[in-house]
This record gives C-alpha cells, structure tokens and sequence, in this order.
C-alpha cells in the first residue's frame, strides 16, 4: 500500500509504475483506493464514474477499470457540500458533516470491494488518500492506516522532495501516525528527486537515527504525460512566442480539465489556465471548461470580472464553452430542484 505526507506527493504514479512492473513480470495485478476526492473522474466500460487514477492503474494493469477499484467517490459541489458515488452510481448529496455519519458504511462498502478484487489477483496494489497524520480524521479514516489495518497490508509512505523539508514530512507523518499502525510502515519512498543523489545520501543515513523505518528509495523527477485528478497539480504551457495562445477560464468547479490535455501535445500553442482577465485578453482562443456548480462558477465569473471581459470581447475572439462553461454562454441558467447549489443566474449572453 502506498500512502503519502501529503496529497500531490506521487501516490497514484508510483503505484501504477508498480502495477505495470508487477504485471510485466506475468502477476495478476489491480489496483484500489477505498476512497477518492476529485472532481476529474471517468467513467468504467459499463458506465460507472470512478477516479481517474485508478483509470489509469487499471490500464497499467492490462484490465479494464472496474468500479470495485474506487469504491467510494467525492465529488466537491459547493462549500462543504460533495455529491458521494457508491459503487460508480450517485447516491447523495451530502454535507462533511453527513458524510462523516457514513463512515462507517462506506467503509463496508469499500472493504467488501477490496475483498471481492483481492480474489482475483496476485498482487493487489492499493493506494491511500491525501495523509495518514490528519489526527482530527483518523477515527473516522476508511482510505489510510484503517484499511491498511484491514488488509493487513505493508505500507510505503512518499514524500516529495520537490516541494522541500522531505524529513520533516516523513518523520512528522510517523509521529502522528497511532502507535497501533506504525508496525505496518515497512518503508519510505523519497520522490520527485533532482540532482546528484549522494548529495541526499547523508541526509538519510541522520534520518534513520530518527525513525526506525528505512528509507528504501529516491525515484527521481520525471516529466510524465500522465493524466492527473487533482486540480491542485492543473499546470499551464505556457511558450516563447507561441503561433496560438488558448485560455481556459480556471473556474473554482472546474471538472474534467483533462479535456484539455490533448491540447499540451501541440506544438507551437501555448495553454494557460487563469482567473485574471488580462491573460484572457492576450488569447487568440478562449474556453470555459465544464463545472460541478455552474451556479456558482457563473457568480464567479461576474464577481472577478470575467464576465464583463468576456461580453467586451464577443466578435473579437473566439469564444467556446464546454458542458457547464457552454450552458453560461446562454440567456440564463436555473437550477429548480437543487441539483447543484439551486437557484438561478442570467448568463453571459452569447447567444439565445
């Protein structure tokens, strides 16, 4: 089981690099994750939403994607309102507060799809959530310690080099780990390494006087071409002197924004994903992407002023909406029973 000191530390690369290692090797293999937030999912051959990551594992795996391999999703909706799949079909709506009342049943749930998969497989590959020190969180934890504790799994905990203070974060994330759980950390993973790795060896040999749990490997960084799930890892292209500059509107609900991969493998176009209307401006193309609460990324767009550039600028570029971003092109959008966040809001007007 891989586990990390934070979220967007290398969790879900690194267990599908494992995956398509322990499948090149001629092992049954698929991957798992009880629980995932994200607002990037996909959907399963037989037509259940499930996270991307395990998308991606399944296919590392030489399998199709299966809903048991991401039992439980969280789709963010409003503040502090997600909408919970169970199982790739929507169940509710629910406050954190709500959601938290659940746990326990999800957490049925997802063992019970752990069980059915690992019946199946030589290796089952699971792969935790954000991190195991959240201390408010852990009585509740269905992704983390708990189910490793379940699965009687052996754990590796990653760190990120990349983002700076790596021993902090591993040794910070064991301390707060409960001492029950700390016997299934077999190891740590430094990841996203860059530069000459005897330089960090000392560094590591101090660690181990810290903590009595190896430092097994330091993967270096890789530019990868990989499709992410979290919008917190979203990255522009941005280019010298590009022939094409396009600009997606960086909505807080923005979902699915690997539509817009395709567009990074282009030479000569430059991708920004921004909130600041100047840059929408300097674009040849602008596009407003799909939402989870169109609602409120339209309120959004009218309160950062993006609404009023984006009518000012109607016959002089080029302007393109997708699922939620196309509906905000209309007169107006309403929302009657509450599928969203309810309510309605006049639109940008673009056409009738």
């Amino acid at each position: 089981m891989f586990q990390g000191t934070g979220s967007g530390v290398g969790k879900s690369v690194i267990a599908a690099g494992f995956c398509r290692l322990l499948k090149n090797r001629g092992y049954q293999v698929r991957p798992y994750k009880s629980q995932n937030m994200a607002l990037n999912s996909g959907v399963t051959p037989d037509g259940l939403e499930i996270g991307r990551a395990q998308i991606v594992q399944a296919l590392a795996c030489g399998v199709e994607p299966d809903a048991r391999m991401n039992p439980i999703l969280l789709k963010p909706q409003g503040p502090g309102v997600s909408q919970l799949i169970r199982m790739g079909k929507v169940v509710q709506t629910c406050s954190a507060r709500e959601y938290y009342t659940l746990a326990e049943e999800n957490f049925e749930v997802a063992k019970e799809a752990m069980r059915s998969l690992r019946e199946e497989c030589d290796w089952l590959m699971i792969e935790g959530a954000g991190s195991p020190a959240e201390i408010n969180l852990q009585k509740t934890d269905i992704v983390n310690m708990r189910l490793a504790e379940a699965a009687e799994a052996r754990v590796m905990l990653i760190g990120d080099i990349d983002r700076g203070g790596v021993f902090a974060w591993l040794k910070g994330t064991y301390d707060l780990i409960q001492p029950q759980h700390r016997p299934l950390l077999k190891g740590m993973l430094i990841n996203k390494f860059r530069g000459d790795v005897n330089l960090l060896q000392p560094g590591i040999d101090m660690f181990a006087e810290h903590v009595p749990v190896p430092v097994l490997g330091v993967i270096p960084w890789l530019e990868l071409d990989l499709e992410d799930e979290d919008s917190q890892n979203l990255k522009s292209k941005r280019i010298p002197d590009p022939e094409i500059t396009v600009a997606v509107v960086r909505l807080p609900y923005l979902s699915n924004f690997t539509d817009f991969d395709p567009l990074k493998q282009v030479e000569g176009l430059s991708l920004i994903f921004t909130k600041n209307p100047d840059e929408l401006e300097q674009a040849d193309l602008i596009i407003l992407p799909g939402s989870k609460n169109t609602l409120h990324d339209m309120q959004f767009l009218d309160q950062s002023g993006i609404s009023e550039t984006l009518q000012r600028l109607r016959g002089t570029k080029w302007i393109m909406g997708i699922c939620g971003g196309y509906q905000m092109l209309g007169q107006q959008i309403d929302d009657p029973h509450g599928m969203e966040s309810g309510g309605s809001e006049k639109d940008l007007g673009c056409f009738p």
